[in-house]
């Protein structure tokens, strides 16, 4: 027998051998769906045995139901509710750490130099719009101030002057105003600094404000 026809019988063997497995492997799945089928079988007779006769319902007019109308969501007063809440300002803060130690006490916000503080010291921006606050209480004195930089902002004015008085008419002659507007003017995000007006612009009864430039 030659070399040739050996390796063609080993060949023919390992293709026999092969093709049983296939089938093997293809009798056993035949197996299994044909359990799996009579299981299912079985729990349909089950089912029907333990429900009976089944008769289908006569079908019946139904007066349509009206769908619950979704309540429409208060938007706008969200809006308007977290615009308040960003531009409130409270009396408890303490702006004395925040001030420059000079005679004007003075204000700048982190990154402004302090060359800006002299400038607008000096006169060197316009006034621009002007909001007097002397002799208000101290809630509608905060109200106005927040009202009037939110305008100043959107009219697109950089520097202004609020008048706070000079305490002449309060116990002790403390301009407690001043103090108070020191402070709120530190919250808003829109000051960039202010000052001590010059006499001819108020003197200590007054803040010379920078406001942020207007985003283009």
């Amino acid at each position: 027998m030659s070399a040739a026809k050996v390796h063609s019988l080993a060949d023919l063997k390992v293709l026999r051998q092969a093709m049983r497995e296939a089938e093997r492997e293809a009798a056993a799945a035949a197996a299994r769906a044909r359990a799996e089928a009579a299981r299912q079988h079985r729990e349909h007779d089950l089912f029907a045995r333990s429900v009976g006769a089944v008769v289908p319902l006569r079908p019946t007019a139904r007066a349509p139901t009206a769908t619950a109308r979704a309540q429409p969501e208060p938007r706008q007063r969200q809006r308007d509710e977290a615009a308040v809440l960003a531009e409130s300002i409270s009396d408890e803060f303490d702006v004395e750490s925040l001030l420059e130690t000079d005679e004007a006490l003075s204000f700048r916000r982190r990154g402004v130099g302090p060359e800006v503080v002299r400038k607008l010291r000096r006169g060197v921006w316009a006034i621009q719009a002007q909001l007097d606050l002397h002799g208000l209480r101290r809630d509608e004195a905060r109200e106005r101030l927040a009202a009037f930089l939110r305008d100043a902002v959107r009219a697109g004015a950089r520097c202004v002057r609020v008048v706070h008085g000079k305490g002449n008419g309060s116990p002790g002659r403390e301009p407690v105003l001043k103090h108070r507007v020191q402070g709120w003017l530190v919250q808003k995000a829109a000051v960039l600094a202010f000052t001590q007006a010059r006499a001819q612009d108020g003197g200590h009864g007054a803040l010379i404000v920078l406001l942020r430039p207007t985003s283009v």
